[in-house]
């Protein structure tokens, strides 16, 4: 069986449309922190000068909105996630994560969906710092997902032993989010 790029149900565009669900918040990037807490054995809490100080990567993914476009080839730059699991060392009984945005947004995801190779938390794309309106300074971007789990202006992650649902997730979107299964609503 072939892998196809394009997930069913997805219309490839070759804009990055700007959508989320409350207002763009105003970001003042010397008083912005990065947190994590919860179950891990390192909390910590960075500057934006010192998350960029972290070891990065540059990596080439896709993106697939729920509401049916992809665009394909996003280059972003930034930490990954994995690397900031082993600055953190979740303790075992971890098993989920929730992230929290500057604008009160939050989603949520298993840490092993969150281990992928190509999480990232970005800080560039295309070779430019983000735009406020795709999430300056930090966005989450799991490409294997749609784009609902790509939290911008992330500020707060949090480690948790049971799952805790995000915003869309508590509104009947689907908490896996498979793309290629097109889960883009919960029918419970």
């Amino acid at each position: 069986m072939s892998f196809k790029r394009l997930p069913p149900g997805q219309k490839l565009t070759d804009d990055f449309p700007v959508l989320h669900y409350s207002h763009v918040p105003k970001i003042d990037i010397e008083k912005w922190q990065f947190e994590i807490k919860g179950k891990v054995k390192n909390k910590i809490k960075l500057s934006f000068i010192d998350f960029i100080k972290l070891p990065t990567i540059e990596l080439k993914s896709d993106f697939h909105c729920v509401t049916g476009w992809s665009k394909f080839d996003l280059l972003w730059k930034g930490v990954l996630f994995k690397d900031i699991v082993s600055l953190v060392q979740p303790f075992a009984e971890a098993r989920y994560i929730l992230i929290s945005s500057k604008d009160g947004y939050t989603t949520n995801m298993p840490l092993k969906i969150a281990m992928d190779d190509d999480v990232i938390l970005a800080f560039q794309y295309n070779g430019k710092p983000l735009t406020l309106e795709h999430g300056y300074p930090l966005r989450l971007v799991v490409p294997k997902r749609y784009a609902y789990k790509s939290a911008k202006w992330v500020k707060e992650i949090e480690f948790l032993q049971d799952e805790q649902l995000g915003y869309w997730e508590q509104r009947g979107y689907s908490n896996s989010a498979d793309p290629w299964n097109e889960e883009r609503y919960s029918w419970r």
